[in-house]
C-alpha cells in the first residue's frame, strides 16, 4: 500500500479532482489518498472566525455565503450526473449548516475556531469520495479525526495513531482507494485540533510511517524540489534524490515545497517519500530516502527574517556552564535557536522568532554584554553529503561569496549542511553566484578548455 498526499492547489478545481482519479486509475497499488482543503478555503475560514470572534455576525454571515457560492459552484462542475450532483450538494449544504452554528456561538473559543478551520478538509474529501462513489470506484472515506491524535504539547502521538489505524483499516481490505483529510486530528480533550499549517503533508507521512506503506507521494504542483529557489534564481533544476537528513535541512532554511516535520515518521519507519507534480506526472520528481547516490552539494535555499544576538563575556573563558545559562534563557521563553558559532569570550546566535528578544535580551544583560542585534538577516543554507573525508567542499562556497560580507559561518555540526549569515539585502546575489559556482562551474570550465 501507498500513501498519495494531494495539497490545495492539486484540489483546487473540479478538473483537477477529475486528473487525480485519473492518476490514481493509473496506477495499481493500494492507497491511502490524504487531502487538503481547496486552495484558499482555510483563508476563508481562518477570515470567518475572525469575524466571529470581533461579534461582527454581518461580516461572517456574508463571508460564509461567499465561500458557500463557490462550493455550490464547484460541484456543479465536479459531478456528471444528477445523482452525483445531489449527494455533492447535501454534502455542501449539511457542512456550511455545521459551519453556521459553530460561528453563532458565544463567545468564539479556540475551541470553535479549530473546528471552523477542519471544515475546508472535511469538505474536500467529502466531496471527493462522493465523485469517486459516482464514478463506481472501489473507495471509502476513512475519517482522520478517528485515528488522529496529538498530546498535550501538540505532538502526534504515533503508538496511537498505529494502533487505531491498523484497526480501522483491517475493516476495509477490500477497498482499492481509502480517503482521509490531512491536517486535522483530535487533542487529549477529544476535541478537533490540527497539526499546524501544512500539517497535511505531516498526515500523510505519519500514516505512511504507521501502516509501513511502500511509498509515500506528495502531490503539489511543482516538480519535485529544485537545487534553489526558482523565484530568484535563473538556472534551477529539480533534485532526483535526498537523503532524510538533507530533505530535513532543506526544509527548515526555506524549501517550501515541504513541511519540516513531514518526513520525521517516514525516516523513523525508513518509508520513501516522493515530490510529486500533478501537472507533469511522468516526471520523476524528487526521492527521498536512506541512501542515494547523487551529487555531493545538492541543493541551496534561504531562511529569512533571522535576527542576531551576540553576546560577550570574559566569565566564559575557561569556564563551564556559561552556554547552559545561555540557553536556558531561550527555552524559557520557547525561541529555537538556528545557528550558533562561538569564540573563547563571546557566542553568537540566530532566532527567528523575535517576539520575545527583548525580555531575552535583559536577561542575558543580567550576566553578559550584548551588542547591537543584527536584524533583517538571511541565513544561506548549502546541503549535501559534507562527509569528513570530503575535500574543498568548504573553499568552493568561500570563494563564490568573496564580494559579499558574511557575519556567521556555521559548519561542520552536521554532516549536510553548510551554513552563512547575511544581511538580506545580499540574499539574490548570494543565492545566484552560489548556484552558478556550485552546480555550473565545472561545466563551464569544460566549454572553455575543449573549445577549439
Amino acid at each position: 500500500m501507498q500513501v498519495w498526499k494531494f495539497g490545495g492547489t492539486s484540489v483546487g478545481k473540479p478538473e483537477r479532482m477529475h486528473s487525480i482519479r485519473e492518476l490514481l486509475n493509473n496506477d495499481p497499488n493500494r492507497k491511502i489518498v490524504v487531502l487538503s482543503a481547496l486552495s484558499g478555503s482555510t483563508n476563508a475560514l481562518i477570515a470567518i472566525g475572525e469575524a466571529a470572534k470581533s461579534y461582527d455576525d454581518t461580516k461572517a454571515a456574508a463571508l460564509i455565503e461567499e465561500l458557500k457560492n463557490h462550493y455550490d459552484l464547484f460541484i456543479k462542475e465536479l459531478y456528471s450526473t444528477p445523482e452525483g450532483l445531489a449527494a455533492g450538494q447535501q454534502i455542501v449544504d449539511s457542512e456550511f449548516g455545521f459551519i453556521k452554528s459553530v460561528v453563532s456561538v458565544k463567545p468564539f473559543t479556540i475551541k470553535q475556531e479549530k473546528e471552523l478551520v477542519a471544515e475546508g478538509e472535511i469538505l474536500s474529501t467529502k466531496m471527493f469520495q462522493a465523485y469517486l462513489e459516482e464514478k463506481g470506484e472501489s473507495s471509502v472515506l476513512l475519517p482522520a479525526l478517528d485515528f488522529m491524535r496529538i498530546d498535550a504539547d501538540g505532538e502526534p502521538e504515533l503508538a496511537t495513531i498505529e494502533e487505531k489505524l491498523v484497526t480501522i483499516l483491517n475493516q476495509y481490505t477490500d477497498k482499492q482507494t481509502i480517503v482521509t483529510q490531512g491536517f486535522i486530528c483530535r487533542n487529549p480533550r477529544e476535541e478537533v485540533d490540527n497539526l499546524k499549517r501544512g500539517g497535511s503533508d505531516y498526515t500523510a507521512s505519519l500514516i505512511g510511517g504507521a501502516i509501513r506503506a511502500d511509498e509515500i507521494q506528495i502531490w503539489t504542483d511543482i516538480d519535485g524540489m529544485h537545487n534553489n529557489d526558482p523565484r530568484i534564481v535563473k538556472r534551477t533544476f529539480p533534485i532526483r534524490e535526498l537523503t532524510f537528513e538533507e530533505a530535513a535541512e532543506l526544509a527548515y532554511f526555506g524549501a517550501k515545497i515541504l513541511h519540516p516535520s513531514t518526513i520525521t515518521p517516514a525516516k523513523l519507519r525508513g518509508v520513501p517519500v516522493r515530490l510529486k507534480n500533478t501537472m507533469q506526472p511522468e516526471a520523476p520528481g524528487t526521492l527521498i530516502a536512506t541512501q542515494t547516490s547523487d551529487r555531493d552539494i545538492k541543493a541551496i535555499a534561504a531562511k529569512d527574517n533571522i535576527t542576531a544576538i551576540y553576546i560577550h563575556s570574559t566569565r566564559m573563558l575557561n569556564a563551564y556552564g556559561f552556554l547552559r545559562r545561555v540557553f536556558e534563557i531561550f527555552e524559557k521563553y520557547k525561541t529555537p535557536v538556528d545557528m550558533i558559532t562561538t569564540s573563547e569570550v563571546s557566542v553568537s546566535v540566530t532566532i527567528d522568532n523575535s517576539e520575545n528578544l527583548e525580555q531575552i535580551s535583559a536577561e542575558l544583560r543580567e550576566f553578559a554584554d550584548l551588542e547591537e542585534h543584527d536584524r533583517d538577516q538571511n541565513i544561506i543554507c548549502i546541503v549535501g553529503n559534507f562527509s569528513a573525508d570530503k575535500e574543498g567542499i568548504a573553499l568552493k562556497v568561500l570563494d563564490a561569496m568573496k564580494n559579499i560580507p558574511i557575519r556567521m559561518i556555521s559548519y561542520g555540526a552536521s554532516e549536510h549542511n553548510l551554513s552563512l549569515l547575511i544581511h538580506s539585502k545580499y540574499k539574490a546575489e548570494a543565492l545566484n553566484v552560489l548556484n552558478e559556482r556550485l552546480f555550473f562551474y565545472e561545466d563551464a570550465m569544460k566549454d572553455i578548455f575543449t573549445a577549439p
